[in-house]
């Protein structure tokens, strides 16, 4: 497993074992590149690849069979952990955890939800 990790944004190093979760989740034989932005390169591929023109928190793109790129908007991510009072680094190990789930194919509901919480327990998140 192999995940690049590119920061287009200045700011927190969030000391989270982004390597890991991706290893749990997607396995061993992955490579993932994590590009982590700010709104504006987070609204911009919204808009080019969703057609929607607002910036999201995190977008996930299957490249081939074992390999993905994740855009996880840190900005978007630290207001919403202000508005869920949790902190940013649990937000944005969330999203990260969200956007591997949605890699392996899972779809938005509760069994999403509860592997999510799963993997987030497991790294030691709350």
């Amino acid at each position: 497993m192999t995940v690049e990790i590119t920061c287009k944004v200045r700011g927190n190093a969030f000391q989270i074992p982004f390597e890991k979760i991706a290893v749990k989740i997607l396995g061993k034989k992955y490579s993932l590149s994590l590009v982590l932005s700010g709104d504006k390169l987070a609204r911009r591929i919204n808009r080019t690849y969703r057609k929607k023109d607002y910036p999201s928190n995190v977008l996930s793109f299957p490249l081939g069979s074992s390999e993905s790129e994740i855009f996880l908007n840190v900005r978007k991510a630290e207001r919403e952990a202000r508005q869920f009072g949790i902190t940013a680094r649990e937000r944005v190990a969330l999203l990260f955890i969200h956007g591997c789930l949605h890699l392996r194919g899972m779809k938005h509901g509760h069994k999403m939800e509860v592997e999510e919480r799963t993997v987030l327990k497991r790294f030691g998140f709350k």
